[in-house]
């Protein structure tokens, strides 16, 4: 099974740029998408909810607009996160929101994304899900989804523990459909090694944190070109749910990063009214292990060009390659 025709026909670059909580917003997702890969957003980011129309509105008038004014590009299409979970009180009124824009691509996380699927291709659009083990991804193609994505090791924000090569090699056994690889992805040879080991797509968050549009600090930018590897620090205590966060902004909270306790998965909420989660997501900061490799802060557009130079010299590499 190859990708859908939506991204087989219209991507740059084979990278899907991950919704990023308080980070994505419009100017992101419309500069990924005009550069070739597709640009995603969480809904929860469009605060009030009524906002989340004015977003799609935008995104969507001016993608046409730049498709109509550029017919031999390559425009993306772009994709909106929900993240289904019982405190995401906004959940029906963002998928609502989804089906009247036609949103091309769903990506859900949490919990198997039941309730969004029928409604999502009630128009065509897809359904791509995280997934961080095979359990979770054997209950979200029964729940119907059109692709996984495999949130592996090394990824930005919440991740899973397994290396890429065995939970792409173990799901691949039973599914050979879509799917997306995260973990510490930032530069074009990793997005090519994605591909090698039996993904089609390359998911990359981190490395979009330090482009020009991104809506982060200029703190936050700057700390992740100066990071490496051993900055980031994974834990459980400001959500729930284990991820990958910087140290330098674990320490700057007042926290030993070294010596962090274990929170209590039961209150872990995801919901649209919590400002301490705000808060935590706007303090203590997300990142991947693939820090080491951002070196500078960029447009988003320029990143992917460096990513498509990257992939293509990575490629020659290895067809000149003897064995």
């Amino acid at each position: 099974m190859g990708l859908p025709s939506i991204l087989q026909d219209n991507l740059a670059l084979p990278v899907i740029g991950s919704p990023l909580f308080i980070v994505s917003n419009p100017d992101l997702v419309i500069a990924q998408c005009k550069a070739g890969i597709v640009g995603s957003f969480p809904a929860l980011n469009a605060r009030p909810a009524e906002e989340l129309e004015v977003w799609l509105q935008r995104i969507t008038t001016e993608l046409a607009e730049f498709k109509e004014a550029n017919p031999g590009r390559k425009v993306a299409p772009f994709a909106v996160n929900q993240i289904v979970h019982h405190t995401n009180d906004r959940l029906q009124h963002d998928l609502e929101m989804c089906v009247k824009y036609r949103v091309p691509i769903v990506i859900t996380s949490l919990r198997a994304p039941d309730e969004a699927v029928p409604a999502i291709h009630s128009y065509g659009g897809l359904v791509f899900h995280d997934v961080i083990s095979v359990r979770h991804a054997e209950k979200a193609l029964e729940a119907g989804v059109d692709g996984l994505i495999l949130v592996c090791a090394g990824a930005g924000g919440h991740a899973g523990t397994l290396s890429p090569f065995a939970l792409v090699s173990e799901v691949r056994q039973f599914y050979d459909g879509p799917i997306i690889l995260s973990g510490a992805i930032t530069k074009g040879e990793h997005i090519l090694a994605a591909q090698a080991m039996g993904a089609d797509l390359a998911y990359i968050g981190t490395r979009f944190i330090a482009t020009k549009e991104a809506n982060a600090p200029e703190a936050y930018k700057q700390t992740i070109v100066e990071a490496s590897a051993k900055d980031i620090v994974y834990t459980n205590l400001f959500s729930g749910v284990h991820g990958n966060y910087l140290r330098q902004s674990i320490e700057a909270a007042g926290l030993d990063p070294d010596n962090l306790p274990t929170a209590d998965k039961s209150k872990m909420a995801f919901g649209s009214g919590g400002s301490s989660r705000a808060k935590i997501w706007r303090d203590i900061w997300g990142a991947g292990q693939g820090v080491g490799n951002i070196h500078e802060v960029l447009p988003a557009g320029e990143v992917v060009e460096k990513l498509a130079q990257e992939y293509r010299s990575a490629i020659e590499r290895l067809q000149g390659a003897r064995f």
